[in-house]
C-alpha cells in the first residue's frame, strides 16, 4: 500500500480522494418534482465541508451524537459525512418510526442535534422534545410548511450551509478531520429489536471501511457502477452500500423521488448494482403474476413456455456452465420475446450484481430471477458485522446456501449449531450496554449470530436453517424450522406473510396474511365486491386458494426428510395485516414471533384445540397514531398433508 492510500481510513478522506481523482463524475442523484438533480464529487466535497463548518459554528463537537431522520436524500448522506468532519457521530433513525420509537433512540444516544428531512419529521421531534434534555436544536432540509414554526432553536439546511460559508473556520475543520482515525466511531446504527428494545451498535471507521473494501473487491465493483438508494438510511444494508462502498469505489448513488415512484425511478436509473430484501423481490414477482393473469392467452402460453425453459437453462448460462448452442439460441429468442422486456419492466436490465439479504428468500423466488439472467445472489450478515459475513462467488450461487465466508471473515459452528464469526467488521460495542456486548462478543472477538446452521464440508458454503431460538423440536422429536416453511408459502403471489407454529407440539399450524394487491386484483377480475382487507381475507374462494397453496407447500416440505415434520395441518387467514406500528414486525419488516405468539394466543389455542372458527378482537394503530380495535370471526381450515409419499385429505 503506498502512502497515498494509508490514510483512506475515514469517510472525509475518502470523499477528498474522490473529489481529487474523479471530481467531475456524478456522486449523487435525486429525483424531485419529476427532474433528476446531480452532485459531482467536487460539489459534494464543497457542500459537505460548508455544512460541517456550519455544524461546528452551532457547537457540534467531538463525540456528539447527531440524529438524521428522513428519506434517502443526497443532503442527508452528505450530512452524515459533515457530522464526522465536525467530530460528531451520525445516528440515522428510521423515517417511519412513530414518535415513541424515535424518542427511545434519541434519548438513548443523547442526541444534541436532529437533522430532519421535512415538516413531518420535525413534528415528530417536536412532539418528544420534552423527553430529550440534551437536544439543543433541529435542522430541516425541506422548508415547505416550516414558515410559521418557532425558529429559536431551528434552522434550515441552507441556513447552516450559509453559516459555514460566512463564519466557518476551515483550519479548525481540517484539525478535526485530521484528528479522526480508523478507530474513531463512524456511525451508530440501531438493531431492529426483534426480541426487545433496539440496541445501539457502535461501528468504527475500521469496521465499515475494511468491510467496504473487501466486499467491493469480491464483486469487482467499480467507479462506473451505480446504485439506487431507497432502503431506510438507518438500516446497515443501506449504510454499507450507499455510504461505505460508494465512497470506497466512487460509484454514483441515486435516490428515488418517493416510495410510490421507486419502481419507475428504478427503470430510469437502471442501476448496475442493486440490493433488496426478499420482500421486495416477492412483491415484484407478485406484480408480474398479476400482469400475466391479465394478459391474453397467447401471451400467457408464451410466458409459461419460455419461463419453463429459462428455469432449467438460465442459471446454467449465468454461471458459465456448458450449454449447447441450440439451447443458447433458444434462450436468446426467449430473451428477445420475454426475459428482456420483463427485466426492463422491472428496472433490472443493467444489474451486473444483485444481492438479497435480511432474511431467507424462498428458493422458487430466487431461481425465478436468476432464470431471467439477473445475477442475483444471497449474502448473510448483520448490523454487528458491518453487514458481510458470507457472500456467494460467481459460478457458485445456490438458493439453499448463503455462500462462503467473506474476505477476512472467520466462521465456526458452536456445539448447539449456532453460527459464530469474527472479522475486521465486528462491531465495537453496544452503546451503554456492556452486558449485551459481553454476551454477544467474547474476549477473542467471536460474535454469536443467534442463527443455526452448518458448513457443507464439500463446498465450504454456509447453510442457515433458521434463527437458533426459533429452531426446535416437535413433540415427537422431529426438527421444527418455521422460516423454511414460511418462505415456501410466500412464493405464492397471494400470500404476503406467514407465521408457522409447532415447537413442542404434535403438529404445525400457521397464520397467513393475504397480499391485498394480488387478491384484490383477482377479486376485480372476477367481479367480486369487497369493502376491506378483512372481508376479502375471509372470502370462501380466497380461503380455498390458500388451502391449495398450503397443500402444495406440504408436498414440497415432505420431500425433505429432515424437515418433513413441519407440514402444516391447520391454518387461518388473519383479519389484519401484520404491521410494524402494531409491534408485530420490525421496521425492517421482520416478524416479531414472540410478540405475535403473545398477542394472538387465543388464535393459536383455537388452531390446536380442534375449533372450526374463533372470534377475536385486536387493537390496531392508525397512521396518525390513534388506537382502535377490530373484531372478527375467523374460519380455521384443515390442510392436506403428505405421508409415505401420498397426500392425505384434510380432516
Amino acid at each position: 500500500m503506498d502512502r497515498s492510500e494509508e490514510r483512506l481510513d475515514t469517510f472525509p478522506r475518502l470523499l477528498a480522494r474522490n473529489a481529487e481523482k474523479r471530481g467531475g463524475s456524478p456522486a449523487y442523484r435525486v429525483k424531485e418534482y419529476g427532474i433528476w438533480r446531480s452532485w459531482t464529487w467536487n460539489e459534494a466535497q464543497t457542500l459537505t465541508r460548508d455544512f460541517a463548518m456550519g455544524l461546528v459554528s452551532l457547537g457540534i463537537g467531538p463525540g456528539d451524537h447527531v440524529a438524521l431522520i428522513g428519506r434517502n436524500r443526497p443532503e442527508l448522506y452528505m450530512a452524515m459525512i459533515s457530522v464526522q468532519m465536525a467530530g460528531g457521530i451520525p445516528v440515522p433513525v428510521y423515517q417511519d418510526s412513530v414518535a415513541e420509537e424515535m424518542a427511545y433512540v434519541l434519548e438513548h444516544c443523547g442526541a444534541v442535534l436532529a437533522i430532519a428531512e421535512d415538516q413531518e419529521q420535525v413534528d415528530k421531534v417536536a412532539e418528544i422534545a420534552g423527553r430529550l434534555p440534551e437536544l439543543r436544536s433541529v435542522i430541516y432540509r425541506e422548508p415547505r410548511g416550516m414558515r410559521r414554526y418557532d425558529h429559536a432553536t431551528m434552522k434550515s439546511y441552507a441556513d447552516v450551509v450559509a453559516l459555514g460559508q460566512t463564519d466557518g473556520d476551515p483550519a479548525e475543520l481540517d484539525r478535526r478531520i485530521d484528528a479522526a482515525g480508523p478507530d474513531t466511531t463512524c456511525v451508530m446504527l440501531y438493531t431492529s429489536g426483534t426480541t426487545g428494545r433496539p440496541k445501539g451498535v457502535v461501528l468504527s471507521n475500521r469496521n465499515i471501511i475494511s468491510t467496504s473494501e473487501a466486499s467491493s473487491e469480491f464483486d469487482h465493483l467499480r467507479e462506473s457502477d451505480s446504485v439506487l438508494a431507497y432502503l431506510p438510511m438507518a438500516w446497515v444494508g443501506d449504510f454499507i452500500f450507499s455510504m461505505g462502498q460508494a465512497l470506497w469505489t466512487g460509484f454514483c448513488v441515486a435516490c428515488p423521488e418517493s416510495e410510490e415512484t421507486m419502481q419507475a425511478d428504478l427503470r430510469e436509473i437502471g442501476p448496475t448494482y442493486f440490493f433488496a430484501p426478499p420482500r421486495f423481490f416477492e412483491g415484484l414477482l407478485t406484480r408480474v403474476t398479476i400482469r400475466m393473469e391479465d394478459a391474453s392467452r397467447l401471451k400467457q402460453r408464451m410466458y409459461r413456455h419460455f419461463m419453463g425453459f429459462a428455469r432449467e437453462w438460465g442459471p446454467k448460462l449465468l454461471d458459465g456452465k456448458a450449454v449447447s448452442g441450440g439451447k443458447r439460441l433458444w434462450y436468446r429468442i426467449g430473451d428477445f420475446l420475454i426475459y428482456g422486456p420483463l427485466k426492463n419492466t422491472l428496472g433490472l436490465s443493467r444489474v451486473r450484481v444483485g444481492y438479497t439479504a435480511g432474511e431467507a428468500i424462498g428458493p422458487e423466488i430466487f431461481d425465478f430471477y436468476r432464470s431471467l439472467g439477473i445475477n442475483l445472489k444471497q449474502l448473510y450478515g448483520q448490523t454487528e458485522a458491518s453487514v458481510f459475513i458470507t457472500q456467494q462467488p460467481d459460478g457458485e450461487v445456490r438458493a439453499d446456501t448463503v455462500g462462503v465466508q467473506s474476505p477476512g471473515v472467520e466462521i465456526r459452528i458452536g456445539e448447539s449449531g449456532e453460527v459464530f464469526y469474527r472479522s475486521p467488521g465486528t462491531f465495537v460495542e453496544y452503546y451503554k450496554n456492556p452486558e449485551s456486548t459481553a454476551s454477544t462478543k467474547d474476549a477473542e472477538g467471536w460474535v454469536a449470530t443467534g442463527d443455526a446452521g452448518f458448513i457443507e464440508p464439500e463446498t465450504g458454503h454456509l447453510r442457515i436453517i433458521d434463527r437458533a431460538k426459533d429452531v426446535g423440536k416437535m413433540a415427537d422429536g422431529r426438527l421444527f424450522a418455521p422460516k423454511y416453511v414460511e418462505n415456501k408459502l410466500k412464493f405464492y403471489a397471494d400470500i404476503l406473510e406467514a407465521v408457522v407454529f409447532g415447537a413442542g407440539r404434535e403438529f404445525c399450524t400457521a397464520f397467513i396474511n393475504i397480499d391485498l394487491l394480488a387478491v384484490g386484483n383477482w377479486a376485480e377480475r372476477n367481479n367480486i365486491a369487497y369493502g376491506s382487507y378483512q372481508e376479502l381475507a375471509g372470502h370462501p374462494q380466497v380461503l380455498a386458494s390458500i388451502a391449495e397453496h398450503v397443500a402444495a407447500v406440504n408436498e414440497s416440505v415432505a420431500e425433505d426428510e429432515m424437515l418433513s415434520g413441519c407440514q402444516i395441518h391447520r391454518f387461518l387467514v388473519l383479519h389484519k395485516e401484520l404491521d410494524a406500528d402494531d409491534g408485530e414486525l420490525t421496521r425492517t419488516r421482520k416478524v416479531r414471533r414472540r410478540i405475535i405468539e403473545e398477542k394472538y394466543g387465543d388464535l393459536i389455542t383455537a388452531l390446536y384445540d380442534g375449533s372450526e372458527s374463533v372470534s377475536t378482537e385486536t387493537e390496531v394503530t392508525y397512521e396518525d397514531g390513534r388506537k382502535g380495535s377490530i373484531r372478527a370471526t375467523l374460519e380455521i381450515r384443515p390442510a392436506h398433508i403428505v405421508s409415505d409419499g401420498k397426500r392425505i385429505a384434510a380432516e
